[in-house]
C-alpha cells in the first residue's frame, strides 16, 4: 500500500539560520534634568537555531537537488523510494516525520503553489501536481504569509489562483468539486478569482468578434486599435479554443442525454410487453387437442 506524506498543516518546519541582532550602544547623558544617568538597555539574545531533523540533513546530503536551496515538489511514492534505495540508512517511522516536517514547510508548500510538476530523487520532473493539492499549497502559504504581513495578502493569492484554476483546465463546477473549499475566506477568494476569469473571457470574445467583423489581418487590426499584435493573437486563439471547448462539451452532454432517453425508452417498452407465467403455459399444454375432424366429435 503507497503512504502518502501528511497534508499541510499551519506550520512552518522550515530549518532557518540563525538570526542575531545587536543592540545600538547607550548613550550618555542626562534624563529629566536630574542628573540621573539612562539605563542601559539589556543586550538582545541571538535567537538559537531551529533544530534539524537528522533525516533532512541526510537527504540534503544525498539529494542536494530536492532538499537543497531549493525545494521541488516530490513524485507521489518518494517515501517506498527512500527506503528501497538506503535501507540501511533511514529508519523507517523518522524518514516518515523527517518528510512530513519538509512537506509542511512554506518553502516546499511555495513550491507546490507555483504550479511547478512533481519531481523523482534525480530532479527530473515526472507528474504534475493536482489541482486540489496546488490550489491548498497556495491557500496554506496566504494564511501564514498575511498573518505575519502588514498588508493584505489577497490580489496576490487571487492572481495566483487565477493561474492555478486556468492550468487546471477545469470548468468552475467541477474545480469546486475538487478542491472542496468551506472557509469563508477561500470561498471568497475564489469567488474573486472566478469573476475575474469571466470578466476576461468576455473581453476576449467581444475582441473577437470585433477582429472577424472587420475583416483586417492581425497586423492592421493590431495597429489601428494600437493593441500589441501578440496580445491580439493570444486572446483570439483563447476565445476560439474556450468556443470550441463549449461546443464540444455541449455535444457531448447533448449524446449522453439522448443515450439516456434511449435507455428509458428501451424501459418502458419492456415493461409494458406482458409475460408469459408458469402456470398459464401448464394450463394451456394440459389441455385436450380438440379433433380435426367433424365427425369424430362426440
Amino acid at each position: 500500500m503507497t503512504e502518502t506524506l501528511p497534508t499541510p498543516a499551519a506550520i512552518d518546519a522550515t530549518p532557518a539560520p540563525a538570526e542575531a541582532t545587536t543592540a545600538a550602544p547607550p548613550r550618555q547623558g542626562r534624563q529629566g534634568g536630574r542628573g540621573r544617568p539612562q539605563a542601559k538597555p539589556q543586550p538582545t539574545q541571538a535567537r538559537a537555531p531551529r533544530e534539524v531533523h537528522p533525516a533532512l540533513r541526510q537527504l540534503f546530503t544525498l539529494y542536494p537537488k530536492m532538499f537543497g536551496a531549493q525545494f521541488l515538489p516530490l513524485k507521489l511514492g518518494v517515501f517506498q523510494d527512500l527506503l528501497a534505495l538506503h535501507p540501511d540508512v533511514f529508519k523507517r517511522d523518522e524518514l516518515k516525520v523527517a518528510l512530513g516536517l519538509h512537506a509542511r514547510s512554506t518553502r516546499y508548500l511555495e513550491s507546490v503553489a507555483s504550479g511547478l510538476p512533481r519531481h523523482d530523487l534525480n530532479g527530473d520532473a515526472v507528474e504534475p501536481v493536482a489541482p486540489e493539492h496546488v490550489h491548498h499549497a497556495i491557500m496554506e502559504v496566504f494564511r501564514r504569509r498575511q498573518a505575519r504581513a502588514n498588508q493584505d495578502l489577497r490580489p496576490f493569492a487571487k492572481a495566483q489562483l487565477i493561474e492555478a484554476i486556468e492550468a487546471s483546465g477545469l470548468a468552475r463546477e467541477d474545480y469546486l468539486l475538487c478542491v472542496r473549499q468551506q472557509d469563508e475566506v477561500s470561498t471568497d477568494l475564489l469567488d474573486a478569482a472566478f469573476a475575474e476569469l469571466a470578466e476576461q473571457a468576455a473581453k476576449r470574445d467581444a475582441l473577437l468578434r470585433m477582429f472577424e467583423a472587420s475583416g483586417k489581418t492581425v497586423a492592421e487590426f493590431a495597429d489601428m486599435y494600437g493593441m500589441n499584435p501578440d496580445d491580439v493573437i493570444y486572446a483570439v486563439e483563447r476565445s476560439r479554443a474556450n468556443q470550441d471547448a463549449l461546443s464540444a462539451q455541449a455535444a457531448a452532454q447533448a449524446e449522453a442525454e439522448a443515450a439516456d432517453l434511449a435507455t428509458e425508452v428501451g424501459d418502458a417498452a419492456a415493461a409494458s410487453v406482458p409475460e408469459s407465467t408458469p402456470e398459464k403455459t401448464a394450463e394451456v399444454s394440459e389441455a385436450p387437442a380438440m379433433p380435426t375432424d367433424a365427425s369424430k366429435a362426440p
